[in-house]
C-alpha cells in the first residue's frame, strides 16, 4: 500500500532519474545518459523552437473532454458536462442554439469549462458556481457515487442526478466529511502542477484548506493512500 505523498514521490523520482540513473553508464550507449545528452547538444545545439511551453495553450490541449468530444448547447442553459450545465454569454447568439461544440473542462475546477466558439476557446461557468468552484473532477465523482449509494439504500426508484443535488451535497456537512481527504489530495496535486510557490486554491466556500505541515508538505499520516474504484 502506498504511503508517500505526491510531492515526496516526485522528489524521489527526480532524485533517481537525474542523480542516479542519469549518471550511470548505460550498456546500449557505452556512456551515461547525461554524457550522451551533453554530446547531442554539442553536435546539434540547443533547439528552443522544439520546446513545448507549459502555458495556457498547453493546458487547453491536455484538458479532458466528453466521450464524444462535443456537447450540444441547450437554449438558456448552455452545454452539459458530467451532469452540470455550463454557460457563457457567447451562447446568447441564436447561431449557437442546438449546435454541437467542442468542449474541455478543468479537472481541478468543476466550476469552469471551455467551449470552442468562433475559432477560440470561450470560458464557461457552471450553474451553482459557488458550490462547484474549486472542486476537482475526482471530488465530484466521489460525491456522485455517495449520492447513488444513499439512494439505493432508501429507494428502488430511478435516481435522476442533477447539478442542484450535487451542489447541495457538496456544501453539506456530510459532504464535507466524505470529501475532505480527496480535497487534501487535490490541493497537493494542484500545488505540484503550478509549482511549490503557487498559492493553494481556495475551498469552494472561500475558506482556506486545512493547514498541513510547516513546510506545506502533506505527510503520509495526513493523507491516507488513495484507492480508486469503479464509478
Amino acid at each position: 500500500m502506498a504511503t508517500w505523498s505526491l510531492r515526496e514521490l516526485n522528489e524521489r523520482l527526480d532524485e533517481y532519474l537525474f542523480q542516479v540513473y542519469d549518471r550511470m553508464e548505460h550498456p546500449a550507449l557505452g556512456q551515461s545518459p547525461q554524457e550522451a545528452f551533453a554530446m547531442g547538444l554539442e553536435m546539434c545545439g540547443f533547439r528552443p523552437e522544439r520546446t513545448i511551453r507549459y502555458d495556457q495553450d498547453f493546458l487547453m490541449c491536455t484538458m479532458p473532454t466528453t466521450t464524444k468530444g462535443t456537447a450540444k448547447i441547450s437554449p438558456g442553459r448552455g452545454v452539459k458536462i458530467n451532469h452540470v450545465y455550463y454557460w457563457s454569454d457567447t451562447f446568447r447568439d441564436p447561431e449557437f442554439e442546438q449546435r454541437q461544440l467542442a468542449v474541455r473542462y478543468d479537472p481541478f475546477d468543476a466550476g469552469t469549462a471551455y467551449a470552442f466558439c468562433r475559432n477560440q476557446w470561450v470560458e464557461c461557468h457552471s450553474e451553482y458556481y459557488t458550490a462547484f468552484r474549486g472542486r476537482s473532477e475526482r471530488e465530484v465523482m466521489l460525491a456522485t457515487k455517495e449520492l447513488h449509494k444513499q439512494h439505493q439504500q432508501h429507494s428502488q426508484q430511478r435516481f435522476n442526478l442533477n447539478a442542484r443535488t450535487l451542489a447541495v451535497f457538496l456544501e453539506s456537512v456530510e459532504g464535507e466529511e466524505t470529501l475532505l481527504v480527496q480535497r487534501l489530495r487535490d490541493r497537493e496535486t494542484v500545488r505540484m502542477r503550478e509549482g511549490s510557490c503557487a498559492p493553494a486554491p481556495a475551498c469552494a466556500d472561500g475558506a482556506d484548506f486545512p493547514t498541513a505541515d510547516k513546510d506545506d508538505r502533506l505527510s503520509a499520516t495526513d493523507v491516507p493512500p488513495e484507492v480508486y474504484g469503479e464509478f
